[in-house]
C-alpha cells in the first residue's frame, strides 16, 4: 500500500481499521525523507527515534478505544519557530541553533494529546523573515514540483513536506501570508486562521499581532480536522479567543454553491499579475459561477497603503521581539568579546542573517523619536481602514476570492537580488493578516511549466466554517489535483 499517497484522513480512517499500524505510517514517512530530503532540504531536524517509541504508545491508545479522532497515529512535521520540550527549536537561525525548549507550544500539545506523531522540525525563512526560505541558515528548501524553484516562505519547509509526500500534513504559521503563499506554490491546501483563534504560546514571535499557526494539508478536508485540533481557548495567550464554533470538520458536509456572494477586488487583478495566474484565477471564477455562485468585482481603495503599512507594523514587532536574543542568557553567543556592549554586537553580527538585520533596522528606525508619530502610528492608522474597507465588504459578499500570489514559485536564487520586489509577492495576502481574517489557499491550477497555482479564499473573522465548506465545494467543483 503507498502510504505516501493518503490524505492524512484517510490515513488515520485505516489507522482505525487496523488496515495500517501507526509504525507503519511513521516507517512510511521516514522512508519517503531518506528517498527525497537530499534534494528537498525540507526538514531541520528528525526524531526518528523518538517518533517510533511515540507509536508504540499512540497505537496502544487507539487499540484500547482511548484516541478515536481522525489524525490519531498519522505522523506530522512541526515548523521549527514552535517550541518542543527536549528538541532543538531555532528559527532555522544561527543564533537560536542551540536552543532547546523545555515546554512544547500549546498548539503541538494539542496535536498530542489527539494522538499524532511528530516526525521532525521543519525548514523556514530565518524568524519566519522572507518569502523563499531561502533565508534559512540551514540552507535552502527546494520545490518538489521543480528543483530548481523555491517552495514559497516562510513555512517553506512545511508545504515541501507535505508536496513531497514526506508527511501528509504539517503545522506552519502565518505572518503575512507565510502559509497560503507557499501552499500556492507547492499545489497543497493551507489555512490561516481568524487571529486569536489558536493559541500562540510557544511560537517564537516574528509580528506577534499579526502571527497565527495554522494547518498545511493535501486538501481542504486535512486542514479543518487539523484546525479543529489545535483551536481553542488557552489562558497563557493573552490574544487567545473564547470561541464555541470549532466543529470544523461538519463544514464539509455542506458542498453547495449555489446563492452564495464572490466578491473580486479589481484592483487585486491589476498590473503585476503573471497571466497565467489571472486565467487560471479566472477559470476558478468561471467554476463557482457554473455551481450556481453570484460573482462580483469590486474595489479595494488602501490597497496601495497595505504592503507599507505592513512592513512598517511587522519590523516595528520584530525589532522589539527580537531584542531578547542578545547571548545572555541561551543561544549563540560570540566567542571573543570585550565587556557587555561588544558582546551584544558581536553575537547578532555574526548570528543573524542579512533579512532579519534588514527588518530590525527598519522597525528601529520607525519606532524611533522622531519617527514613530510618522510612520508607525500612521502604519496603525492605516490598518483600520483596511480593517473598515474589509468590514464593509462583507456586509455584501459571503467570501472574498483573490491570488494566492502574484506569480508562481521564482527559481531559487532570484527573489533575494531584489528584496523589495520579494516584498511586494505579498500583496494579495498581508491585509488577511493587517483585518485579523481567516484565509485559506487552494490548488487551482498550473502554469506552462508545470507549477502550481493558488486561489485564496477571504472570510470575515470567526467565519472559517463558510470557508472550509466554500473552500471544500470548490475542490470537489474542480476534481483531482495532479
Amino acid at each position: 500500500m503507498d502510504l505516501k499517497g493518503l490524505t492524512a484522513v484517510e490515513l488515520g480512517k485505516k489507522i482505525q481499521a487496523k488496515e495500517v499500524t501507526v509504525k507503519e505510517a511513521v516507517e512510511a514517512c521516514f522512508a519517503q525523507i531518506d528517498k527525497v530530503e537530499k534534494e528537498v532540504n525540507s526538514f531541520v531536524s528528525l526524531q526518528k527515534e523518538a517518533a517510533l517509541k511515540r507509536a508504540e504508545e499512540v497505537q496502544k491508545l487507539i487499540d484500547d478505544g482511548t484516541l478515536t479522532g481522525p489524525l490519531a497515529g498519522v505522523p506530522v512535521a512541526i515548523k521549527d519557530n514552535m517550541c518542543t520540550e527536549g528538541v532543538t527549536t531555532t528559527c532555522s537561525s544561527k543564533i537560536l541553533s542551540n536552543f532547546v525548549p523545555t515546554f512544547s507550544a500549546e498548539a503541538v500539545l494539542n496535536l498530542e494529546k489527539a494522538g499524532a506523531v511528530v516526525i521532525g522540525k521543519t525548514n523556514m525563512d530565518e524568524f519566519a523573515m522572507g518569502s523563499t526560505t531561502e533565508t534559512s541558515y540551514y540552507g535552502v528548501t527546494r520545490n518538489p514540483w521543480n528543483l530548481g524553484h523555491v517552495p514559497g516562505g516562510s513555512s517553506g519547509g512545511s508545504c515541501a513536506a507535505v508536496a513531497a509526500g514526506e508527511c501528509a500534513y504539517a503545522l506552519g504559521s502565518d505572518t503575512g501570508g507565510s502559509i497560503r503563499q507557499p501552499s500556492s506554490f507547492c499545489g497543497v491546501t493551507g489555512i490561516k486562521p481568524t487571529y486569536g483563534t489558536v493559541s500562540r504560546y510557544g511560537l517564537i514571535a516574528y509580528g506577534s499581532s499579526l502571527d497565527q499557526i495554522g494547518p498545511v494539508g493535501k486538501n481542504v478536508a486535512d486542514c479543518a480536522a487539523l484546525l479543529e485540533v489545535i483551536a481553542g481557548h488557552d489562558p497563557k495567550d493573552s490574544t487567545s479567543l473564547e470561541r464555541n464554533d470549532l466543529d470544523f470538520s461538519k463544514s464539509l458536509e455542506e458542498k453547495k454553491l449555489l446563492g452564495m456572494k464572490f466578491g473580486v477586488p479589481k484592483e487585486f487583478l491589476a498590473k503585476g499579475l503573471d497571466p497565467e495566474v489571472k486565467d487560471s484565477f479566472m477559470n476558478v471564477l468561471k467554476t463557482l459561477t457554473e455551481q450556481g455562485a453570484i460573482v462580483e468585482f469590486f474595489s479595494v481603495e488602501t490597497m496601495e497603503y497595505m504592503i507599507p503599512a505592513y512592513y512598517i507594523i511587522a519590523s516595528a514587532e520584530a525589532s522589539s521581539n527580537l531584542e531578547r536574543f542578545d547571548g545572555v542568557k541561551y543561544g549563540y553567543r560570540a566567542a571573543e568579546y570585550e565587556g557587555l556592549h561588544d558582546m551584544y554586537k558581536k553575537t547578532r553580527t555574526e548570528a543573524f542573517g542579512e533579512e532579519v538585520k534588514r527588518r530590525i533596522m527598519l522597525g528601529s528606525f520607525v519606532l524611533s523619536s522622531g519617527y514613530y508619530d510618522a510612520y508607525y502610528l500612521k502604519a496603525l492608522r492605516t490598518k483600520a481602514l483596511i480593517k473598515k474597507e474589509f468590514d464593509q465588504a462583507f456586509e455584501k459578499y459571503d467570501v472574498i476570492l483573490a491570488p494566492a500570489a502574484p506569480y508562481t514559485a521564482p527559481k531559487i536564487g532570484e527573489s533575494l537580488k531584489d528584496p523589495l520586489a520579494m516584498y511586494l509577492g505579498d500583496i494579495y495576502t498581508i491585509s488577511v493578516n493587517l483585518a485579523g481574517l481567516p484565509g485559506i489557499s487552494v490548488p487551482c491550477g498550473k502554469d506552462d511549466n508545470g507549477l502550481p497555482i493558488g486561489v485564496q479564499l477571504i472570510g470575515d473573522c470567526f467565519n472559517e466554517k463558510k470557508l472550509i465548506q466554500t473552500a471544500y465545494a470548490y475542490e470537489q467543483a474542480r476534481g483531482k489535483f495532479e
